[in-house]
């Protein structure tokens, strides 16, 4: 449901929340210290020891404006360096006693604030409120991973990427042999099996490298009204960024474009973050299979109306 409208008060709501926790003096409460260094803290504490690239990292920092901070923490006394005994040219960084002590009222700070507020929810109100903002943190996350991908059709150079996906997902999963689509003659050429109005396959890729791939299809042996959600799979780099949901979703869309009423697809449990998906995005587990696939190995089925 991206509407501007629903947009427009997503933002509302994300500034006013950076203006309730004072965000914009760019100083923690009084304490004196930054957001950056008050951040850069919580970090050494809870990791105890860490290379200023792994801070980094962890801050969603350059290196140049880590090395700042780290700076400006050493010379207020509350973070030291030492030299990494295996690499001497290697710096690690942890709290001094000074840092600890403020690092625990930092945190006792925080709590505070977050406990009087908390005190105007009930607990039904607290469970929405961590659950909608721990949703939003890992949709920013996975977008932010997703910002050097590309989503894209199929073109016929991809034919032997494609085709090594589906080999090496299916090997990975054990869904070798007769009753699997990786026998699907279409597998060795999916821009052709996919090139008619009925039909769209699209593959995800960086820097030219495809990670991923899935489409939608006729349902072989089914109505001209129900389509199949079909060979959607990803290399181990490309999972958990959040693009099973961003393709199926994709693939949807262009099932409903293309007049389609109910999408079905097929798989196996020990997918079981598929099968997870799926379900997720409002699918139904069928007894039966639908049509006639060929996939006798498969034993998860599922459909969704699209109208």
């Amino acid at each position: 449901m991206n509407t501007p409208t629903f947009i427009s008060q997503l933002r509302q709501s994300s500034r006013t929340l950076v203006r309730e926790l004072d965000l914009l003096k760019g100083v923690f409460q009084d304490t004196g210290y930054t957001y950056s260094q008050c951040h850069a803290l919580f970090e050494l504490d809870r990791h105890g020891m860490m290379a200023a690239g792994e801070l980094a990292e962890a801050l969603r920092l350059d290196k140049s404006t880590t090395s700042r901070l780290l700076k400006s923490l050493v010379e207020k006394g509350l973070v030291k360096s030492e030299i990494n005994g295996m690499d001497q040219r290697q710096k690690f960084f942890t709290l001094t006693p000074a840092g600890q002590e403020a690092t625990r009222c930092n945190n006792a700070l925080a709590e505070a604030q977050v406990e009087q507020a908390l005190q105007l929810l009930d607990e039904t109100e607290r469970e929405a409120a961590l659950q909608g903002l721990s949703l939003y943190a890992k949709a920013l996350y996975q977008s932010r991973l997703q910002h050097d991908y590309t989503l894209r059709p199929v073109q016929p150079g991809d034919n032997k990427k494609v085709a090594r996906i589906i080999r090496q997902v299916m090997t990975e999963f054990g869904t070798v042999g007769e009753g699997y689509s990786i026998m699907d003659p279409e597998v060795d050429g999916m821009y052709e099996a996919y090139r008619n109005p009925r039909s769209a396959f699209f593959v995800i890729e960086r820097q030219g490298e495809v990670l991923g791939c899935g489409g939608i299809g006729p349902l072989a042996g089914g109505d001209e009204q129900t389509c199949e959600l079909k060979k959607m799979y990803f290399l181990p780099e490309l999972r958990g960024m959040g693009w099973g949901k961003r393709l199926a979703l994709h693939c949807l869309g262009k099932a409903r474009e293309l007049g389609y009423r109910l999408c079905y697809l097929e798989t196996v449990e020990r997918m079981w973050q598929a099968n997870k998906l799926y379900q997720r995005l409002g699918f139904k587990r069928l007894d039966a299979p639908l049509g006639s696939t060929g996939h006798s190995g498969c034993e998860a089925f599922y459909a969704l109306p699209l109208s």
